[in-house]
């Protein structure tokens, strides 16, 4: 199955952000939304860049306090692997676990139409582990 289901179930609406953000909005905006990662985005809605709880735990780490008033484009991830809605979600559930990454921004060309995370992925794949036990368990009841 692609991308584009899981994008169908849970919609392909994206909370996103912009370079000049501060990481105290950031860790505002990561709570309030109980989400673990934000896009950066561009004013034409293409894709700069990813923060994550983590971008911004080694930033607290590194320079205290400070961190909090840092811009987003001075922490962001900027080169971002990403998927698009064609691919398949065991490619990308591979990319996510090869590159310890839980969250993958889905784009049409440069342009940010989506957002996965590897929670999302692990669902899917086990809904459909699920079916085909199922189709497998009516066969042999067939037999």
């Amino acid at each position: 199955m692609s991308v584009e289901s899981i994008l169908n179930q849970k919609g392909s609406e994206v909370i996103s952000t912009t370079v000049d953000v501060t990481l105290s909005d950031i860790c505002v905006l990561l709570a309030e939304h109980k989400i673990g990662a934000v896009p950066v985005t561009g004013s034409s809605g293409e894709l700069l860049g990813i923060i994550s709880e983590r971008d911004v735990v080694k930033t607290l780490g590194r320079t205290g306090s400070e961190a909090l008033s840092m811009h987003v484009s001075e922490v962001m991830t900027q080169n971002v692997i990403t998927c698009q809605e064609r691919d398949s979600v065991l490619d990308a559930l591979g990319q996510m676990s090869q590159g310890r990454f839980r969250h993958m921004p889905v784009v049409r060309g440069n342009r940010l139409v989506g957002m996965i995370s590897i929670g999302d992925a692990v669902k899917y794949r086990i809904a459909q582990v699920e079916m085909e036990a199922e189709d497998l368990r009516s066969y042999i009841a067939m037999a």
